[in-house]
């Protein structure tokens, strides 16, 4: 028989059964509260994402109108270049050119080797000028390469007849490749310069030919990476005027 105490007990024990739908009601109401407490931060996240995607779109992309971080680092590796074939020329000069009165910095006597320049067939550096509306970027490179080909191709016919030019030679290849990566980096023309072939090896009949054909191309060389110094400096900081800017 049933202990009515024992059942008066168990009842008291057991808690009172929970209202299923006020529960669910309680649930829904939360994950609401929560959704909208996590609205303000998703906007934000989703605007950020929004903003990055528009300035990765918007991002300068380089071009021959806007020289990029490349142009301007690939100019600077060839001004550093350019500084060492100066200070080398002279010591070049040094070790090559014997022949009394052909110095370096003889500039009386620069006029009265003129008659040899024609004589010789030495044709004269591309002229250099700082990138602008008129001499454009592509202008500008193109005949920093023409010069540099010209002068390797000098040295290249000297060398045959006279050592201690290679180093050189070498240092001028390694400009040539520089000046490669400055069209590269700027998009411009893939043309390759041809430039002038000068028909100097037919024309050194001897010694004295190799010596004063050796002074001339050292002292030009010399004039044409001041030039070139000039020019890299204005090509690592040249930015195009805008499209209809006074």
């Amino acid at each position: 028989m049933e202990n009515p105490a024992a059942a008066r007990a168990d009842k008291k024990s057991k808690p009172p059964p929970m209202d299923t739908h006020r529960r669910t009601d309680t649930e829904t109401e939360t994950r609401t509260a929560a959704l909208t407490d996590m609205k303000p931060a998703t906007v934000a996240v989703l605007l950020l994402c929004y903003l990055l995607v528009n300035l990765i779109q918007s991002a300068p992309v380089s071009s021959p109108s806007n020289p990029s971080a490349a142009l301007t680092a690939a100019a600077e590796r060839a001004k550093t270049l350019v500084e060492k074939i100066l200070k080398d020329v002279p010591t070049v000069h040094a070790a090559t050119v014997t022949t009394e009165g052909l110095t370096l910095d003889g500039a009386a006597q620069t006029a009265n080797l003129q008659m040899m320049v024609t004589s010789l067939g030495i044709p004269a550096a591309p002229v250099l000028k700082p990138p602008s509306e008129r001499f454009t970027l592509d202008d500008c490179v193109s005949h920093m390469a023409a010069g540099v080909r010209l002068h390797q191709g000098l040295l290249g016919v000297l060398s045959e007849r006279l050592s201690g030019l290679s180093d050189l030679r070498a240092d001028l290849r390694d400009l040539l490749t520089h000046i490669t990566k400055m069209k590269e980096a700027a998009q411009l023309g893939s043309g390759s310069e041809a430039g002038q072939s000068p028909d100097l090896a037919s024309r050194l009949h001897g010694n004295y030919e190799v010596q004063v054909a050796t002074h001339l191309t050292l002292t030009q060389l010399r004039s044409f990476c001041h030039d070139l110094i000039r020019s890299l400096r204005a090509v690592a900081t040249y930015r195009p005027r805008p499209a209809g800017a006074l």
